[in-house]
C-alpha cells in the first residue's frame, strides 16, 4: 500500500450526515416513486465483455439528475479514487480495501512477488505429479470463490480432485476426508487471522489423519494463506508454503489473492489469470466510464431505489447456467456482510432501508420454487444471469434456457392485468366463473429486474462479473453513508460461543456456572447440551 506521504486522504467520517437528512436524498426519493417502471426505454451498457440491460429499472430525467447530484453530494469521485489507489476506506478499522492491487496486471513489488511464488508453487507441483488431491479447508471468504470457480471450470473433472471443508460440524471433515489418500492428498489451510475456529480445529483433524495414515512428513502436506504467516509457522506448515496477504485485503475480497492456490491447483493457473485480467477490466471500467454508462454505478443507483424507496426487501439472484451456482451464496456474503448495516461512518443511523436479503438459485428450477411468489407475492428485485453461448453440444437446451430467462424477466416487467385476463377467458359461457377466475391471473408487473449477459462463461468474464458486484457494493454503501468492509455483527456471537464453551469447561472442573451469564432459554440449552458427565443444575 502507498505509504501515508502519498496515499489519498480520507473523508473526515464526520463529514458524512445521514442519507435521510439529505435534500438530494428527498429529490431522489421523489424520482425513484414517479420514475418509469414499464421498461419504455432501452438501456444496455456494454462493460468488460458483457452486457447489461437495466431497462426494467426505475428511469426518467429526473432520476438520473437526482442520481448525480446524489453522487456528487456523497463525493463519489473522491471515494472512488480512494478505492482504487489504496487510500483509507474501510474507516472503522483503519485501513484500505485495496484489493483491485490484486489484479493489476503490474502490481506493487510485494503483491507481483508473491504472484509469483504461486505460480512457481503450482507449476512445480503440475510437472511433478504431486498430490492427487486437494482439501482445501477455510470458511466465508475464504471458501466460496474457489467453490464458485472450480464449479464453473471443473465440473466436467479434473485429474486433481478437490474437497471443501468449511462447517465446524463434524460431518463436514468427515466428508471430506472419506475417499482420499493421505500420501497424495496436499491440505490448504485458508485463514486471514489464523485464528478462525471452525478452520483451525478442521485442519488439526486433518493434520491428525495424515499421521494416522503413517505420512512420514504430514507438515510437508500442509500450504497456509493468511496474513498472519508466523501463527501458521507455528502451526507446523513450512516456511516455503505458506503465502501471506495484507491487512487492506478483506477477507471477503481474499479470493484474488493467494487463496486461489487451490483452485489454481484444480482447475489451472490460466483460468485464475483469465480471472484477474476480467476483474482488472471491470475495474478500468467502474474507475473511467461516465456515471450515465458505468455499469457498476447503476446498478447501485437501482439498488438503492428498489431497497430504500420502492419497498423491496431482498434481491433474487436467478442466474440460467447451472455451472454458477455458487454464485448465490457468493454475492449472499458479498452483499449482505458488506451492506447489512444501519449505522452510519458518523455513528447515527442511516434513517433508510439498507443493503437487502440476497437470495436464489439456477433458473430454470428457480421457476418451479419460488417464481410464484416473485410474479404474485411480495416480490423482489431480481438479477437475470445468462450467457449468449452455451459451451455444451445440444443448442436446443441453451435456447429454451435463454427463452425461459427472457420470458420470466418479461413476465416480472410487463404483467398482465385484470381486463387482458378477462377477455382471453371471457369466451365461456358461465361470465361469472371468469370474471372470479381472472382475477388469480393478474400479474402486477413493474417489477424491477437487471438482465446481465456473458458471452459465455470463460475466466474472463466470471472475473469481469465478480468486480462488477464488487464495486456496486462500494457504491450503495457510499450512497447509504455505511462502511462495506468491516462485519462487526458476528462478533458478538463469537464472544457468546467462547463463553459457552468456557462455561462447560468450568463445569467439567467441578466450578459453578451464574446463571445470571445467560437468558433462562440458553441456559436450559447449555445444560442439555453439555457432556452427560458434567451436566449440573445452572
Amino acid at each position: 500500500m502507498k505509504d501515508s506521504a502519498t496515499r489519498p486522504a480520507a473523508v473526515p467520517v464526520n463529514d458524512v450526515p445521514a442519507l435521510s437528512a439529505l435534500p438530494e436524498w428527498q429529490q431522489f426519493k421523489d424520482a425513484a416513486e414517479t420514475a418509469d417502471r414499464k421498461g419504455g426505454t432501452l438501456r444496455v451498457i456494454e462493460a468488460a465483455g458483457m452486457s447489461i440491460d437495466l431497462s426494467a429499472q426505475p428511469h426518467s430525467d429526473a432520476f438520473t439528475e437526482a442520481s448525480h447530484a446524489l453522487l456528487r453530494v456523497r463525493n463519489f469521485k473522491q471515494m472512488r479514487r480512494d478505492l482504487l489507489e489504496g487510500g483509507i476506506v474501510n474507516h472503522t478499522e483503519d485501513r484500505a480495501a485495496w484489493h483491485t492491487m490484486l489484479r493489476e496486471p503490474s502490481p506493487t513489488p510485494e503483491v507481483a512477488h508473491e504472484r509469483t511464488r504461486l505460480l512457481q508453487f503450482v507449476q512445480r507441483a503440475d510437472s511433478e505429479r504431486r498430490w492427487r488431491h486437494v482439501l482445501h479447508i477455510g470458511i466465508g471468504g475464504s471458501d466460496w470463490g474457489l467453490r464458485l470457480t472450480v464449479a464453473a471450470f471443473g465440473y466436467t473433472g479434473t485429474w486433481r480432485d478437490i474437497r471443501f471443508v468449511a462447517n465446524i460440524d463434524g460431518h463436514a471433515i468427515e466428508g471430506g476426508l472419506s475417499g482420499l489418500n493421505p500420501h497424495e492428498t496436499v491440505v490448504v489451510i485458508a485463514s486471514k487471522s489464523f485464528t478462525t475456529a471452525e478452520t483451525l480445529e478442521n485442519a488439526q483433524r486433518a493434520l491428525e489423519w495424515l499421521r494416522a495414515a503413517g505420512v512420514k512428513y504430514p507438515e510437508r502436506q500442509l500450504v497456509a494463506v493468511t496474513a498472519r504467516p508466523a501463527i501458521a509457522r507455528k502451526f507446523g506448515v513450512p516456511k516455503d508454503q505458506i503465502f501471506p496477504f495484507w491487512d487492506w485485503v478483506g477477507g471477503r475480497f481474499s479470493f484474488w489473492s493467494s487463496v486461489c492456490v487451490s483452485t489454481a491447483l484444480t482447475v489451472g493457473t490460466d483460468v485464475m489469470a483469465g480471472m484477474l485480467a476480467g476483474a482488472h477490466s471491470m475495474d478500468e471500467h467502474f474507475r473511467t466510464a461516465p456515471i450515465h454508462r458505468n455499469a457498476p454505478v447503476q446498478l447501485a443507483l437501482a439498488g438503492v431505489a428498489n431497497r430504500s424507496v420502492l419497498g423491496f426487501s431482498s434481491l433474487n439472484v436467478s442466474v440460467y447456467d447451472s455451472r454458477l451456482f455458487h454464485l448465490v451464496p457468493y454475492l449472499q456474503q458479498l452483499e449482505m456482510e458488506s451492506l447489512g448495516k444501519s449505522v452510519t461512518l458518523a455513528g447515527e443511523p442511516v434513517g433508510v432501508p439498507t443493503g437487502p436479503a440476497v437470495w436464489g438459485m439456477p433458473g430454470t428450477d428457480a421457476q418451479h420454487t419460488f417464481f410464484q411468489w416473485l410474479h404474485q407475492g411480495d416480490g423482489a428485485a431480481v438479477d437475470f444471469i445468462v450467457c449468449q453461448q452455451a459451451d455444451h453440444r445440444w443448442p436446443d437446451h441453451h435456447q429454451q434456457l435463454v427463452a425461459n430467462c427472457l420470458a420470466q424477466r418479461e413476465a416480472l416487467l410487463r404483467g398482465k392485468s385484470y381486463d387482458e385476463v378477462l377477455s382471453e377467458i371471457g369466451k365461456t359461457s358461465d361470465r361469472e366463473y371468469a370474471e372470479w377466475l381472472a382475477k388469480h391471473k393478474v400479474y402486477e408487473g413493474g417489477r424491477p429486474s437487471n438482465l446481465i449477459v456473458l458471452p459465455r462463461l470463460s475466466p474472463y468474464t466470471l472475473g469481469s462479473l465478480i468486480a462488477l458486484y464488487e464495486h456496486k457494493v462500494f457504491v450503495q454503501a457510499l450512497i447509504w453513508g455505511i462502511n462495506p468492509f468491516d462485519q462487526w455483527g458476528v462478533e458478538l456471537g463469537k464472544t457468546l460461543t467462547s463463553q459457552i464453551r468456557k462455561d462447560w469447561q468450568n463445569m467439567a472442573e467441578g466450578k459453578a456456572v451464574s446463571a445470571a451469564s445467560h437468558d433462562v432459554s440458553t441456559q436450559h440449552w447449555l445444560q442439555r447440551f453439555a457432556p452427560p458427565s458434567v451436566q449440573q443444575d445452572i
